[in-house]
């Protein structure tokens, strides 16, 4: 019941789906669920090697991520990074039929491109799924659209313009789910104000209480998990909202305390670092030049 399914290829959805088609690239594959024949009868754990972008255009909620069911209506898009598990609970026999795609992408495809780099940059990869991308009728064509057009060249015959033009395709569907997930910041913004004023409250509390000393600097995984949010997208709901990511937020959090500190008494600089968690004095410091200026022995002299 514990065990993880490993895919380690794109190759290995076909079988695990119990499709009769074959992958046309080595690579990348696409899956059309409305040809899946497999029913999820027991509790399974899937872990895959390659990135995963699916669209579900059904009612069925038995994914889960992290314990927690996946937060989506119908047309909802997911997108998980390598190594990820997702977990599946036994189907519930519905009237409609299983329908939406899947776009499998190994990161080996990106090798030697642009794009191997780049492809760190979109964050919602770290989104757990109950952070799911909520697509108008309008934002689902165009994601179908770009599907389409890659599908079209993965059945060209493979060429030396082949990775270039696979790439470059899967390129462009990703930032429009850039596009579409600002989108859904701006339409969630009620939402987002609530947990911003939740992580200020939690965030003066850390220092307040014994958290600072029990488990030592406040990271933003810590404030995520508090809020049920993955550390990706309370980060970037943050920035969206206020122009600071949430290590931005803790960091001035921290500086502006230390100012207090220097002013308010005459303790060593040393002694108020290892106050406000910092195991090494040093780079208390470091941080405090980089976002004053000066170094705390000169901000107290100064002031």
């Amino acid at each position: 019941m514990n065990s993880i399914t490993t895919l380690k290829t794109t190759s290995d959805l076909f079988p695990f789906f119990k499709l009769k088609s074959a992958a046309l690239h080595p690579q990348v594959a696409i899956i059309d669920f409305s040809e899946v024949k497999r029913f999820i009868d027991e509790y399974i754990k899937i872990s895959t090697s390659f990135y995963c972008l699916i669209f579900k255009n059904y009612n069925r909620n038995n994914v889960k991520y992290g314990r927690k069911v996946v937060d989506f209506q119908n047309g909802s898009l997911i997108c998980l990074a390598p190594n990820q598990i997702l977990e599946m609970e036994p189907e519930v026999e519905v009237d409609e039929s299983l329908s939406g795609w899947g776009l499998f992408v190994h990161p080996d495809l990106f090798l030697g491109t642009s794009m191997a780099n780049r492809i760190m940059s979109y964050s919602f990869f770290e989104y757990q799924t109950n952070e799911a991308l909520h697509l108008s009728e309008a934002e689902k064509q165009t994601l179908s659209d770009c599907v389409a057009r890659i599908k079209k060249e993965l059945t060209n015959n493979i060429d030396r313009h082949s990775q270039a033009l696979i790439v470059s395709l899967i390129e462009v569907l990703l930032n429009y789910c850039v596009r579409f997930y600002d989108r859904q910041f701006i339409t969630r913004k009620k939402s987002n104000v609530d947990v911003v004023t939740k992580f200020e409250l939690l965030l003066k509390d850390y220092f307040n209480d014994d958290s600072l000393k029990n488990i030592g600097l406040p990271t933003v995984q810590y404030f995520a998990d508090k809020l049920f949010l993955s550390a990706n997208y309370f980060s970037d709901l943050m920035k969206k909202e206020t122009g600071k990511n949430a290590k931005e937020h803790i960091q001035y959090y921290m500086i502006e305390l230390a100012k207090k500190y220097l002013l308010d008494s005459d303790a060593p600089v040393n002694e108020i670092a290892y106050e406000l968690g910092f195991e090494y004095p040093q780079y208390f410091s470091r941080l405090f030049k980089s976002k004053t200026g000066m170094t705390p022995a000169e901000y107290r002299s100064m002031n």
